[in-house]
């Protein structure tokens, strides 16, 4: 029954070996679907514990995910669930049929659920480019410059430039940009990879690839610079050089005095501060907020203060937003007194807190106070009306697995999965972390598989687990390191050479010379060039 209706869902009469094929395939899937909890990763077993890694090899067919979408018409398909199944069908779809089998889907394609397919493909970025590639040949859909973007954005994340290259001269091409925003996507992964020359070299070249610069565009390569510390190099190269040119205002010159305190040169963002009057402009409570953030950054605790009295003095009027950075300026420092008298003046004054002023204060008591007090104000903001955002759960989980408290924090866990706030990485990779630290590496294994419910491993995720897997020296966790290698490759990150090196030489050392060789051929493609091993 479940062959014919495969049938007679595709259209038209399957013969000879194809007919086999695909009845086999129809028998394999309704076996695997009696399972599928059990099966979505490949199983790696251990001698104390069984451990599920996001390693899934290809199991539900292209026949299944088309049944799927045949299931209900196009119009009534959300497009949530829609991106959802087109993902799986790229992830598990043999690269050389994929295109047939996107073409072949009984849907219309729109921008908004090609973008949404793509960014559940972000961690997949090689799958990413191939999907997007094959639609590019579809014969009713044309690609926008949204879904252009998203897949520069994430050739760039791979740091395979010639592709983003490819991208941006088919968008011009086709006359749909390159836009301002698809240059600012090219100059922060540029940054983002250590080559912050290239990322002017990207604003400057705009205008030879059809997209005029202006005062935004201006703005947006002097914030990526300064915000991965490159300040020097955007107020010399730009902002001193063009200011004129694009009439520099207000944010601009907040956007370089940020950068100077973010290295902690608070003269220089006073100088900034300075010049903008000197021009005409206008601080904002922004500007001044910048400032009183960079001395506390600095370590500059009295100055600090002093600016503060200063801007009570000349009435600015001074919002949550001064007051937060006060309270956490002064909680890092161990002053716990006088940031509670902060937070208690604003409240005295009528300013109400923010949920972004009490994860200040808990995390100020986290780190400096004590925990179970951390916990008190947490149950206190919630009395008062104000719903925990993920940042505050992860400050009150991380306190809590550093306080060696691992049960509760767990509890906390399942607590805002039942608040409605869901884990996110952030959440996983601390709890992974101090699992792996206290030598539980099953637990750590543990919450890695319970990351693919709903939150995706990154970089970090994988570097601490690969680390952990070095602890107990077992050749079958060196296995499951090597594994975690692939994966973190296949999903597009660009794992460093010490971490290639030390893999091979961990399955090198316990006899595992085949995986060797596969390590080291993906060694090879990822341009980290392999120390000479004898395999």
């Amino acid at each position: 029954n479940l062959f014919c209706l495969g049938r007679e869902k595709i259209g038209g009469k399957i013969k000879g070996k194809r007919e086999k094929d695909v009845s086999i395939s129809c028998k394999r899937n309704t076996i695997f679907d009696m399972f599928q909890r059990n099966i979505n990763r490949r199983v790696t077993k251990t001698k104390t514990k069984t451990v599920f890694l996001h390693l899934c090899p290809p199991i539900h067919s292209f026949f299944l995910s088309y049944r799927n979408f045949t299931a209900q018409s196009t119009s009534a398909l959300d497009t949530a669930a829609a991106a959802a199944d087109i993902a799986t069908l790229v992830l598990e779809s043999d690269p050389k049929s994929l295109r047939g089998s996107l073409h072949g889907l009984p849907l219309q394609f729109t921008p908004e659920l090609v973008d949404k397919v793509l960014k559940r493909l972000w961690f997949h970025g090689p799958k990413a480019l191939q999907f997007f590639k094959h639609l590019e040949y579809h014969p009713s859909y044309a690609h926008s410059s949204s879904s252009f973007d998203h897949a520069i954005d994430i050739a760039g994340r791979m740091r395979d430039y010639k592709t983003v290259w490819a991208l941006v001269a088919r968008m011009r091409a086709r006359r749909i940009g390159p836009s301002s925003k698809t240059f600012a996507i090219i100059a922060e992964r540029f940054v983002g990879a250590g080559k912050p020359d290239r990322a002017i070299r990207v604003f400057l070249s705009m205008r030879e690839h059809g997209c005029p610069q202006d005062l935004h565009s201006f703005n947006t390569i002097l914030d990526i610079l300064c915000k991965s510390k490159r300040v020097e190099m955007a107020y010399n190269h730009l902002f001193k050089v063009l200011r004129g040119k694009f009439k520099a205002d207000v944010v601009s010159y907040n956007i370089i005095a940020n950068g100077w305190c973010l290295i902690k040169r608070t003269p220089k963002a006073l100088e900034v501060l300075k010049e903008m009057v000197e021009r005409g402009l206008t601080p904002t409570i922004t500007t001044y907020n910048i400032l009183l953030k960079g001395y506390f950054r600095a370590g500059q605790i009295k100055e600090a203060w002093e600016f503060f009295l200063q801007m009570k003095k000349r009435e600015v009027e001074i919002d949550v937003v001064t007051y937060t950075t006060m309270v956490h300026g002064f909680g890092v420092v161990g002053e716990i007194k006088r940031a509670r008298k902060v937070f208690n003046e604003m409240v005295g004054e009528g300013i109400l807190p923010s949920t972004a002023t009490y994860n200040a204060m808990i995390q100020v008591l986290c780190k400096k106070d004590s925990v179970e007090n951390a916990v008190l104000m947490f149950e206190e903001m919630i009395k008062k009306g104000y719903v925990p955002n993920l940042t505050t759960y992860n400050v009150v989980i991380r306190g809590l697995f550093h306080a060696g408290n691992m049960d509760r924090a767990m509890e906390f866990i399942e607590r805002m999965k039942t608040d409605g706030c869901e884990p996110n990485v952030q959440t996983y990779n601390v709890a992974i972390r101090y699992f792996c630290d206290a030598g539980d590496v099953e637990k750590g294994l543990s919450m890695f598989e319970k990351m693919g419910q709903g939150s995706l491993p990154n970089l970090d995720t994988y570097n601490i687990l690969i680390s952990a897997m070095f602890v107990r020296k077992k050749s079958e966790d060196l296995v499951v390191a090597g594994k975690l290698l692939l994966e973190m490759i296949d999903r597009g990150f660009i794992p460093r050479k010490f971490t290639f090196n030390r893999v091979l030489n961990g399955l090198l050392l316990t006899g595992n010379q085949a995986f060797a060789k596969e390590i080291l051929r993906q060694q090879s493609k990822c341009g980290r060039l392999p120390r000479q091993f004898k395999l």
